[in-house]
């Protein structure tokens, strides 16, 4: 069988060599997963860059579309569950690095008081205690599970105001610019908005003309980044919030789990399989990312992929 996998997933294709010697492994940049290259595979492994639809997968062999991401926007679903083809994301894997993220740039604009939480799934829990264990008032707003407070509540009271809410168009709580003119409009003045979920959560222009401070980790079309929304932002990042070792080896493992199971192949254990983290310095790190960003705001990919994993905290 054949497994054709974007090259920056950690540990994937070292596990897979070892492990599963019989398996053939094409690890390829994200462009060059296309419609010739996946044709003959049984399995493609993917992240965010690689849209998986029709055009990608018509005609093909694969069987199994993983993505070692907790969003799965860039999937066409419909199209796989229509074809008989199995999909899979990985909920939950970087919730703690995001985490880690919001709690860093609250310390980097010394921001405080109340805190929305739009959204309170993996993430949005463990922002909610970090923020607690930091003396904030928490407000949620998570329609879907019925709990916690309206937007327009969050609105009103909140100071700080972050989205940890998938990225939907079509379905019954659409998310596709929730943080847009309106929501803007009822906000306090000077609440300050951040975007660590997925990008068309926050409608940029809105933001921009809203005057409200923002910290933004995804981005709408990225990598071809708003330059002038990127130049206002108080810190803003290269879609990294969730880039941790823990994190990354989480999504890698299963991602390699769903393959050993719809293959009847032996399971893999990649706990064994090290990367030296970023070493964290007493420099806010958020700021030297916004820096390298603002300085060189065409390299957004180039700047992601160097980017070198963390170390989550330890709650």
């Amino acid at each position: 069988m054949t497994i054709v996998c974007d090259k920056h997933i950690p540990f994937l294709a070292e596990a897979v060599q070892k492990e599963w010697p019989h398996v053939r492994i094409c690890p390829m940049e994200s462009d060059e997963i296309t419609h010739k290259t996946v044709h003959d595979a049984d399995v493609i492994i993917i992240r965010t860059r690689t849209q998986t639809n029709e055009q990608l997968l018509d005609g093909s062999n694969v069987r199994l579309v993983c993505t070692a991401t907790i969003g799965f926007d860039h999937i066409d679903t419909a199209y796989c569950d229509s074809h008989h083809i199995r999909w899979m994301a990985c909920p939950g894997c970087n919730a703690q690095a995001v985490c880690d993220y919001i709690e860093e740039a609250l310390e980097e604009t010394k921001a405080q008081g109340t805190i929305g939480i739009v959204g309170v799934g993996h993430v949005g829990t463990l922002v909610a205690q970090m923020a607690e264990r930091r003396g904030m008032h928490v407000l949620f707003n998570d329609p879907p599970k019925g709990i916690g407070v309206s937007l327009d509540e969050i609105a009103k009271n909140c100071d700080i105001i972050t989205f940890h809410t998938p990225l939907s168009k079509d379905d019954d709580y659409p998310t596709f610019h929730l943080c847009g003119r309106m929501f803007l409009d009822k906000c306090k003045p000077d609440a300050l908005i951040i975007n660590a979920a997925r990008g068309g959560i926050v409608d940029e222009q809105a933001l921009l003309q809203s005057g409200h401070p923002y910290v933004i980790d995804t981005w709408e079309n990225e990598p071809d980044i708003d330059k002038d929304f990127l130049r206002h932002a108080l810190l803003a990042s290269v879609h990294i919030a969730g880039y941790s070792v823990q994190g990354k080896r989480n999504a890698t493992q299963m991602c390699l789990d769903a393959v050993a199971e719809q293959f009847g192949l032996k399971p893999i254990d990649i706990s064994q399989y090290r990367y030296t983290p970023l070493k964290k310095s007493n420099e806010p790190w958020l700021a030297a990312v916004t820096d390298a960003l603002k300085a060189h705001p065409n390299d957004f990919e180039a700047l992601r992929k160097a980017y070198p994993l963390r170390e989550e905290s330890v709650q």
